[in-house]
């Protein structure tokens, strides 16, 4: 995948940090390599948030947003602007979660690993023990969910997106988003009754 040219004075065709999406797209569809850096640096953080949020893995989150834009460049000469770039790139990133997430296998229950000891901090031992297990018991409670369900519900919950926009990202009806929804929240309710 191209990256940004470095320590290069911008050449007089190179487009400005604030061109519109629609325009950078276009550019990048007919090979301008500097158009795409531009997409790149302004919805890469995104996606790793995104991609960060669908796997609970940085590492795991960089590699798939990384493969989604290697997608993305290959198959911009086709892309037909139904969509805004943000809103194509959010679908691409999250079918590559999607495929992540059903390729895992089911790892070992979190009493398995043993217990951690916690790092001395000026906070309270307490709440950093209350924090920490909160955190652990809702990434045990995500991955009780299917790929479809923790998908739909970090786009709604955690990214705020409209069920419009996760229809689109998905590639689903937005009923079908409400439900996917709808079922993660009464499972998520059930697996962390005793945080409630």
């Amino acid at each position: 995948m191209p990256g940004p040219r470095r320590h290069a004075a911008p050449a007089a065709d190179d487009p400005p940090a604030d061109t519109d999406d629609g325009l950078l797209t276009v550019r990048a569809a007919e090979g301008d390599e500097e158009a795409f850096a531009v997409l790149v640096r302004r919805h890469a953080p995104t996606l790793i948030r995104l991609a960060t949020r669908l796997l609970g893995s940085v590492p795991e989150a960089e590699d798939a947003v990384q493969d989604a834009l290697i997608t993305a460049w290959r198959k911009l000469p086709g892309f037909r602007h139904e969509s805004s770039f943000h809103t194509w790139m959010y679908r691409i990133v999250t079918n590559r979660c999607l495929n992540v997430l059903r390729g895992r296998r089911p790892v070992a229950p979190l009493e398995a690993a043993g217990e951690v000891p916690a790092p001395e901090h000026a906070v309270s031992p307490t709440r950093i023990a209350e924090s920490r297990a909160a955190v652990g018991e809702l990434q045990t409670a995500l991955s009780s969910l299917s790929p479809e369900q923790r998908t739909c519900w970090v786009l709604r919950e955690l990214d705020g997106q409209s069920y419009a926009f996760i229809a689109a990202a998905v590639g689903i009806s937005q009923e079908a988003v409400r439900a996917r929804i709808f079922r993660a929240r009464r499972c998520l309710t059930q697996e962390l009754g005793a945080w409630r």
